[in-house]
């Protein structure tokens, strides 16, 4: 086990690969959906419409979610990673708010993905539990 400095509580193996899988699903839902805005924009044609972008700009999204995951999944960025996910979920989120949308499936799958990402980066990155240190409540 590894002692996790701020609460003075072990972290075991488990707790750290908890985090990782969480890390590797968010990546690899990213990763999928990169792949999808960048070699199969016309699969995307519908939504791209429907919620206001043209269909040509799949590409760029495509382009920025392939940056955001690759910042994630490298240990050393994955801190800006994390930032970078949240603003493009919250994106997807507010989009889907504009067009009424409130509670839909795309809403609620962007906020546990960013939970999701968050919460690995938490239970796997010593430096973020530091940071922002979960603390009970009793003694």
């Amino acid at each position: 086990m590894v002692e996790d400095a701020v609460v003075g509580k072990p972290v075991t193996r488990r707790i750290s690969w908890a985090g990782w899988v969480l890390t590797v699903i968010v990546t690899l839902v990213f990763a999928a959906d990169a792949a999808v805005n960048l070699f199969s924009p016309a699969t995307l044609a519908a939504e791209m419409t429907a919620t206001g972008f043209s269909t040509n700009q799949a590409w760029v999204v495509g382009l920025i979610i392939l940056v955001c995951v690759v910042l994630y999944a490298i240990p050393r960025t994955a801190i800006l990673g994390a930032i970078l996910m949240t603003g493009f979920l919250g994106g997807a989120i507010c989009t889907h708010f504009r067009l009424g949308e409130i509670g839909s499936p795309p809403q609620l799958i962007s906020l546990l993905l960013g939970v999701m990402a968050w919460g690995g980066l938490y239970l796997r990155d010593e430096r973020l539990r530091r940071l922002l240190p979960i603390r009970s409540a009793i003694g």
